[in-house]
């Protein structure tokens, strides 16, 4: 038992160092000046967490056999251990354009949710979603049906008098998704009165669409904190 939680500790060490080199690495001046040795950690981390991904299959296997391998693959944790490391291995056997690689360096965030595998309070949440995934599809469902109500609306409303600004429906999705979301960045505003005054109530609608879900996943776990004290 003692030798899983050295491991734990040493995994949990090598992704908080994982994500200290991430962040070093944006800075070009010090990329430049220790590129080999970010390459070489890069590489070597990756080693480690592959090794890590392939005996937690193995341990899985032991217990309940492919069920167990199933269960963890599957897992939340489980994709988080591959989405970690596979866009490495893409990188070295998949030919594509090299711009795409830059947006998969992203995944190397995914580390971080490494360090919550052992967290009861993220258990508790991931259970707290789990049990109202039903009514987070519908509520989806409801948000994105009324983006693309708002966004045929405020183009109908504004593209006589802003025809380069909401010049079709796709192009005033993100009047809608701003709106709707009540974060208003102001780069793209209706002018027409009955534009003005879709916008008003959208915004308040918005507020709705937003405290819903939210409403939702609070009630949930507030719910599974009271079961597991039980």
């Amino acid at each position: 038992m003692k030798k899983i939680n050295r491991f734990d500790v040493f995994i949990y060490g090598l992704i908080i160092a994982n994500i200290i080199a991430m962040v070093l690495e944006s800075h070009q001046s010090i990329q430049k000046q220790f590129s080999k040795i970010f390459h070489f950690f890069e590489l070597i981390s990756i080693l480690i967490f592959s090794f890590e991904y392939l005996y937690r299959i193995v341990t899985s296997y032991r217990e309940k056999k492919w069920l167990g391998v199933k269960k963890y693959v599957f897992s939340f944790f489980g994709i988080i251990d591959l989405i970690s490391i596979l866009p490495f291995y893409l990188k070295q056997f998949v030919l594509l354009d090299g711009r795409f690689f830059r947006i998969l360096r992203l995944f190397r965030l995914s580390r971080v949710f490494k360090l919550g595998r052992d967290s009861e309070s993220l258990k508790l949440f991931i259970k707290a979603l789990s049990s109202v995934r039903n009514e987070l599809k519908f509520t989806l469902f409801l948000s994105l049906l009324t983006i693309l109500f708002s966004a045929s609306a405020i183009y109908f409303l504004e593209n006589e008098a802003q025809p380069e600004v909401f010049s079709s429906i796709t192009a005033s999705i993100w009047w809608a998704t701003v709106s709707l979301a009540t974060v208003g960045y102001g780069d793209v505003i209706p002018i027409t009165v009955w534009g003005k005054v879709f916008a008003s109530i959208i915004s308040l609608v918005g507020i709705g669409v937003v405290a819903i879900p939210t409403g939702i996943i609070s009630a949930s776990f507030v719910e599974e904190i009271h079961n597991s004290r039980k």
